[in-house]
């Protein structure tokens, strides 16, 4: 009997009832067939051995896809289970959870000793092995009594608790794959042997399903490709990335440092300060000539603020608290309500509006201390919000200038970037008409701006739909930094007001509004952006001064002062060390300007110059190098 398969460029095929989706592929063409790894019938993934019953959408699930290559390592991860499992026995060791995650997989397990890197490389030979061994890959139903029976005989129970936490109508399959056989929904490759090119990265700890109250587990990360030459491509990015770490060069370019007394919270040292006030005066700059008004708010507030806000019913968990007075209070965990208040504070007219206040915040969030990355991930930061009120008919105005000014700031420091339309969470406050009209003001501002968007479905904040900037950096990462959000809940909460033209009370609108997002966070993106080697107009040294001897240290001197009145940032190498010497350690400071002093420029109020990544260039007089050092500054080049 025939059935029809319609394929996703609407195209419909006939082919026999039975036909597996490989077949389906080969039917299609040949080139199809060779890249297959699985299907999607009406969208729900098979296996390619899976067999057509009924008419139905057809989508062929090919290797160099996003869905084809997740498969192709999340099969690359039960081999390293099955490998684990031939080296360390079902009694040495127990399996968790073992998915896909960006650029890779991972595997949680239970084993007493901490694994090595030489315990990895004995993995990977074992891996080698069973992809040798070109084990079928085969996908099985059982009944639940059957799985349970099955992982109680191998040992396992972490998976025997998954099965008891799943729903009596789930449907269970297991992969067998030579001797082994684990819990998966799939859909998984054919058989080992496609497996092409792996490598095992890294161990780490982690709490069995991310409950701290659990037990601690060892995870496994590793990552795999199509081709061997994707696999060093890809560990040559990890090298990379490995050098620009800013954790390590925050620590050699003594930018910032953590300490036990304070988990997640970042102590600023001379240099790292230097940086953040660099980044701060430029955009404080930029919002002055655009209007905005400066504000500072308490870090501490009483909590029925947090209520009346809506945050206590949506963040909660992510706040601290304390008494004060036998009052509860919360440190503010995002600065808004604060200028709710500020804002109330005053009766305002239509006239006044747009209202624009901005404050650098401090804002603490709860993160679990296993989640704390560095400045990535921290638990306290300072937002570069802003808080704009106007009027309805201002909303598409006003947004439009802050994509502008986003634009300008991010094009300063080389970032190209994506943007998202995130719309209405499941958790929303407020009316549906409200919500769509607000959605529909920030696509109309992106659509008539001519900017190329996603639409990110249910990634709105409670309280408004929002648009997210993702900056990339320099190896092509992406971090979303820049967001505006649109709120009609805040002013209603707060009863914010303006007397409008016909001389009675109306209701604002909000905008929400940041560039750096977190201002410590974007310190670690541009830390790892420019490898530590700051542009000048942001290097917390911008000119290393480097006497050839002890004889020039005083000459010296008089430069840095000549440089220092002209509002450059200096050090002097007074150590008596080879010229040589010096200006490795420079170099390996990333200094932008190296300027060498001795006897020639000396006698003729001079340095000779030397600039980070270009040659030497030659004597210059002091007021030259100064005219030339500011100009690169003023222009931030």
């Amino acid at each position: 009997m025939e059935i029809k398969v319609a394929l996703q460029n609407g195209t419909i095929r006939e082919v026999l009832q039975g036909t597996t989706i490989k077949e389906a592929a080969g039917a299609i063409s040949t080139s199809l067939k060779k890249s297959a790894v699985a299907g999607k019938i009406n969208g729900r993934s098979v296996d390619l051995n899976q067999t057509i019953e009924h008419d139905c959408q057809l989508e062929i699930v090919t290797l160099d896809s996003k869905d084809g290559l997740e498969i192709y390592r999340h099969s690359t991860a039960h081999i390293m289970a099955q490998a684990i499992k031939r080296i360390y026995g079902d009694k040495g060791v127990q399996l968790g959870i073992g998915p896909v995650i960006e650029d890779g997989f991972y595997y949680d397990i239970d084993i007493e000793t901490p694994l090595s890197t030489d315990d990895l490389v004995a993995i990977e030979q074992e891996m080698a092995r069973i992809i040798q061994e070109n084990h079928p890959i085969d996908r099985r139903v059982v009944p639940r009594a059957e799985a349970i029976k099955l992982f109680e005989a191998l040992n396992e129970p972490l998976k025997l608790e998954l099965i008891r936490d799943l729903p009596e109508d789930t449907v269970l399959s297991i992969y067998d794959q030579g001797e082994f056989s684990d819990l998966c929904r799939g859909p998984h490759l054919l058989s080992t042997g496609l497996v092409k090119a792996f490598k095992l990265l890294n161990v780490a700890g982690a709490y069995w399903r991310g409950d701290s109250n659990n037990k601690m587990l060892q995870r496994i990360y590793g990552t795999a490709f199509p081709k061997k030459a994707q696999l060093e491509e890809h560990l040559l990015f990890l090298e990379e990335a490995k050098k620009r770490d800013h954790r390590k060069l925050g620590k050699e370019l003594e930018l910032f440092m953590f300490s036990e007394e304070a988990p997640g919270m970042p102590f600023y040292l001379p240099k790292g300060m230097t940086i953040r006030t660099e980044l701060e005066n430029f955009a404080r700059e930029l919002q002055r000539q655009r209007d905005y008004d400066e504000v500072r708010t308490p870090l501490m507030m009483n909590n029925r603020l947090w209520e009346q806000s809506g945050h206590w019913d949506h963040y909660k968990d992510n706040m601290y608290f304390t008494n004060v007075d036998e009052t509860k209070f919360a440190l503010k965990p995002m600065n808004c309500p604060g200028h709710m208040l500020i804002y109330k504070n005053n009766l305002h007219s239509y006239r006044e509006l747009p209202i624009r206040i901005a404050e650098f915040g401090q804002v603490h969030r709860h993160e679990f201390s296993g989640a704390l990355n560095g400045m990535m991930r921290v638990r306290t930061f300072c937002q570069d919000d802003a808080h704009l009120f106007v009027l309805p008919e201002q909303i598409e105005d006003e947004i439009s200038r802050v994509i502008s000014l986003i634009d300008h700031i991010y094009q300063v420091f080389g970032f190209e970037y994506k943007i998202e339309l995130s719309t209405r969470p499941a958790d929303y406050m407020g009316s549906e008409e409200l919500w769509d009209q607000a959605e529909q003001s920030l696509q109309n501002v992106l659509d008539n701006l001519g900017i190329e968007y996603r639409v990110n479905e249910g990634d709105g904040a409670f309280y408004g739909p929002k648009i997210d900037f993702h900056i990339l950096d320099a190896l092509k990462r992406s971090w979303q930094c820049g967001t505006i959000q649109l709120d009609w809940q805040m002013p209603e909460k707060f009863d914010l007001t303006y007397i409008g033209e016909d001389n009675l009370k109306h209701r604002p609108v909000v905008i929400h509004r940041a560039v750096y997002g977190s201002i410590d966070r974007f310190m670690g993106i541009i830390t790892e952006h420019f490898a530590g080697a700051f542009p000048l107009w942001l290097a917390p040294v911008q000119a290393k001064l480097l006497p050839v001897s002890e004889n020039y240290v005083d000459y010296a001197f008089q430069v840095k002062q000549s440089l220092e009145q002209a509002g450059i940032r200096v050090e002097v190498d007074i150590r008596n060390e080879k010229l040589g010497y010096k200006i490795r350690e420079a170099q390996l400071e990333k200094a932008p300007y190296m300027l060498v002093l001795g006897e020639n420029e000396k006698n003729s109020d001079s340095v000779s110059v030397r600039k980070r990544g270009e040659d030497d260039l030659g004597s210059k007089s002091i007021q030259e190098i100064i005219e030339q050092i500011n100009e690169e500054i003023i222009s931030k080049r």
